[in-house]
C-alpha cells in the first residue's frame, strides 16, 4: 500500500504491506454499513442473501498466491468492464474499511446513502464521499473509496480528493481527515492507495450524527449468525464457508433493534471483545479452509 499527505501526527508509513487474514477481510466485507439492494423487501432472509452476496464478490475477485499475497482471480479477469467496475467498487470499500480499522483505529464505517432519507438527495448528489467513520477517540473521518481493475490515473486520484472534501461535519463535529482511497490491481496483485489532501470544500455536506442508521452496519452479520443458529439456508452457508458469531452483550441489543445502543456498547467493550476473539464491533467472522485455496473458476461457471 501507499499513504500520501497524512498529517505527521498519524505517523503513517509512505509504503508498506498490511498483513491480514481471510477472517478479517470477510469481516470488513460483511460490515460495510450501506443500504442493501434487498432493503426494498422485508428484512431477515434478505439481509442474509446480501451478506452471502458480499462474501461471493470477495471469493470471486481475489485469492492468495504461493507467496500468500492477494491477487485477482481468473474469474475476475474474465468479467466485462461493467461487471469489473461493480466488483472493483465493492473491493475498494472493503479495503478502505480494513485499512481504516487497522491503521486509523476506526472500525465502524457507514455509507453516506444511509442518510439519504434525512437529507435532500440533491445535497448528496454523485460527487461526494462514500463512507464516514468515527474513531475510538471521537474524531470523524470522511472516505471516498474507489476500486479499479488497473492502476488509477492522476485524474482518478484528483477526483477522489475533491469528493472526499465535501463532507465537513457530522452532528456538528468537523471531519478531521478527508481521505481519497483506491483498491486496484497491478501485475495481478491487490494494492491500496490512500491520501489525505488539504481540505478545500465546495458545496459542503453536513450530516446528522448517526443513530438508527447503524442497522445497515449490523444487519448482514446478524442475519448470517441467526440463520446459522436456526440451521436455515444450509446450502448457502456451505458454499459461503464462513461463520459469524456476535458477542452476547451486543447480540441482545441487536435482536431488540437497538442499533445505536449496540454501537455505543461496542465502543465501551472493545478490550473485552479483543480478549474474547471478537472484532471491535462485537462480531467474529471465521473463514473456512476453502478460502485459503485457489478459486476454481471452471467449477463455478
Amino acid at each position: 500500500y501507499q499513504s500520501r499527505s497524512f498529517p505527521s501526527a498519524y505517523n503513517l508509513a509512505r509504503t508498506g504491506t498490511l498483513s491480514t487474514s481471510w477472517d478479517e477481510l470477510l469481516w470488513a466485507a460483511i460490515t460495510i454499513g450501506r443500504p442493501s439492494t434487498y432493503h426494498v423487501f422485508q428484512h431477515g432472509p434478505t439481509s442474509f442473501h446480501e451478506a452471502i452476496f458480499r462474501l461471493s464478490l470477495i471469493r470471486m475477485a481475489v485469492e492468495q498466491n504461493w507467496h500468500r499475497h492477494l491477487q485477482r482471480t481468473d474469474a475476475f479477469a474474465a468479467l466485462d468492464p461493467t461487471e469489473k467496475g461493480m466488483v472493483s467498487y465493492f473491493l475498494g470499500m472493503t479495503l478502505c474499511k480494513l485499512f481504516s480499522s487497522r491503521i486509523l483505529n476506526t472500525p465502524s464505517l457507514l455509507h453516506l446513502d444511509v442518510f439519504r432519507p434525512q437529507l435532500n438527495p440533491t445535497i448528496l448528489g454523485r460527487s461526494r464521499p462514500d463512507l464516514v467513520g468515527e474513531n475510538n477517540a471521537g474524531k470523524w473521518y470522511a472516505f471516498e473509496s474507489k476500486g479499479r481493475s488497473s492502476v488509477p490515473s492522476s485524474g482518478d486520484k484528483a477526483k477522489a480528493k475533491l469528493q472526499a472534501h465535501r463532507l465537513v461535519s457530522i452532528g456538528g463535529h468537523p471531519c478531521t481527515l478527508h481521505v481519497g482511497s483506491f483498491a486496484f490491481f497491478q501485475s495481478d496483485l491487490l494494492k491500496f492507495y490512500w491520501r489525505d489532501p488539504d481540505p478545500d470544500a465546495k458545496e459542503p455536506i453536513e450530516l446528522p450524527r448517526p443513530g438508527e442508521e447503524w442497522r445497515y452496519y449490523y444487519e448482514p452479520g446478524l442475519s448470517l449468525a441467526s440463520m446459522l443458529d436456526e440451521g436455515a439456508m444450509a446450502l448457502e452457508h456451505e458454499r459461503a464457508d464462513a461463520t459469524v458469531t456476535i458477542h452476547p452483550k451486543i447480540r441482545e441489543l441487536l435482536e431488540q433493534g437497538l442499533w445505536l445502543q449496540a454501537r455505543e456498547a461496542a465502543r465501551m467493550l472493545q478490550d473485552e471483545f479483543g480478549s474474547d476473539g471478537y472484532r471491535p464491533d462485537g462480531l467474529r467472522v471465521v473463514a473456512g479452509e476453502s478460502w485459503s485455496k485457489s478459486y476454481d473458476f471452471s467449477e463455478r461457471r
